[in-house]
């Protein structure tokens, strides 16, 4: 079983700053593309950004160069850092893996963490 383990969210004023990070524990063989998702209050999941086992990046449009996603591949962990914040930001972020278990490939998802920004 893989399990992904976020922390880092809270609550922050407009222009602000958060990190987020989202480590992969258990029976990982390997780990392909990682990346973070968001949901807001009644609106559809969305990327964020994603991150490949090679460091190729992709950004979602609003994310507008204020957001970097990064990896440490040797802790299985992936970062975001969020500068200037909007309140528009407000939701629940979450992490993303592709993994290889076993002799299984497995889409993995963390149990969300919370970003409020105030404005």
């Amino acid at each position: 079983q893989v399990q992904l383990v976020e922390s880092g969210g809270g609550l922050v004023q407009a222009g602000g700053f958060l990190r987020l990070s989202c480590a992969a524990s258990g029976s990982i063989f390997s780990i392909g593309s990682m990346g973070w998702y968001r949901q807001a209050p009644g609106k559809q999941r969305e990327l964020v950004a994603t991150i490949t086992s090679g460091g190729g990046t992709t950004y979602g449009e609003f994310v507008k160069g204020r957001f970097t996603i990064s990896r440490d591949n040797a802790k299985n962990t992936v970062y975001l850092q969020m500068n200037s914040l909007k309140p528009e930001d407000t939701a629940v972020y979450y992490c993303n893996s592709k993994v290889v278990s076993g002799q299984r490939y497995l889409e993995v998802w963390g149990q969300g963490t919370l970003v409020t920004v105030s404005s």
